[in-house]
């Protein structure tokens, strides 16, 4: 039986990995920050990546290390940006050092859409300009380096807009869960501008499920990744879904001077390189997901 230890147990991407895991019958050891597991496993970890003495607890002679733990956002305080370093970049980096020192089969890392420069109606390779506006893109990019420059056999997948949840019914998460949050109370959608700027839309069990596919695959080893999916959408045609399905309508504001200095414009991720590596194909559509919530 494959095993592996998964950082970031009780996250909104780390709670899903758990759940496939446990559909394949992979052995995992779930860790987090928190003194208990949200999802009730019985061999749950409070694990503080930063704290070389807690991940000492651990046996790294594994098959996978999924290093989901991490802090997001986009403050820019002197605090923010001290803590965010310490918790994504130095818990990253003592990750991979108990890695280098057992004998584990692969460090599974998730990045974000925010490393690329977006550019217009074009959708980005794994290649493509990189360009951070926040800390936390600062991070993915320094975490990104630190696996390259290890002796970690590792897999990076970048992710664009995740949405869905198969674990509750709480869709809070990112801009599809601010979406929701509003018009589920029945109070109209704001977006800023005209709606314009276009994502890649992938469903959370999409991202999970060809994760776990992906590290079936030797040649995906020390490779980067973008998650791709069924839906490149603008934020206005995603807001009209969830309007049209709460029956309220959309309105316009204008961009707030904090928010459109790290606007990153469209990110359209091209998900061909993973695609044509493992044969997944996604099985989602976001306008069914708003149909059937």
């Amino acid at each position: 039986m494959k095993k592996a230890i998964l950082f970031g147990a009780n996250g909104y991407l780390g709670r899903h990995i758990a759940h496939f895991l446990k559909e394949q019958q992979i052995e995992f050891i779930p860790t987090g920050s928190a003194e208990t597991s949200i999802d009730n496993y019985d061999n749950y970890l409070q694990i503080d990546i930063t704290n070389n003495a807690d991940l000492q607890q651990l046996d790294f002679n594994v098959d996978y290390v999924f290093a989901f733990a991490g802090l997001t956002g986009t403050g820019s305080s002197p605090e923010i940006i001290e803590n965010f370093t310490k918790v994504n970049e130095q818990g990253l980096s003592n990750i991979i050092a108990c890695c280098e020192s057992a004998n584990v089969g692969r460090l599974i890392f998730p990045s974000t859409r925010l490393v690329y420069k977006g550019v217009e109606n074009t959708p980005l390779k794994e290649t493509s300009e990189k360009e951070a506006k926040t800390i936390y893109a600062k991070n993915k990019i320094a975490c990104e380096e630190l696996l390259a420059q290890s002796k970690v056999a590792y897999t990076v997948f970048r992710i664009c807009v995740p949405y869905g949840n198969l674990m509750d019914s709480n869709y809070s998460y990112g801009t599809i869960g601010f979406f929701i949050g509003k018009a589920s109370k029945g109070e109209n959608i704001t977006i800023y501008g005209d709606g314009s700027l276009k994502r890649t839309f992938s469903h959370v069990s999409d991202i999970a499920q060809a994760i776990l596919q992906s590290v079936k695959f030797d040649s995906t080893i020390n490779t980067v990744y973008n998650i791709g999916s069924n839906d490149t959408l603008s934020l206005l045609e995603v807001a009209q879904l969830v309007a049209d399905k709460y029956d309220v309508s959309v309105e316009f504001g204008e961009w707030p001077e904090a928010a459109l200095k790290i606007e990153s414009g469209d990110t359209i991720f091209d998900g061909t390189k993973l695609k044509n590596t493992i044969g997944y194909n996604y099985q989602e559509s976001l306008g069914e997901w708003v149909d059937c919530i």
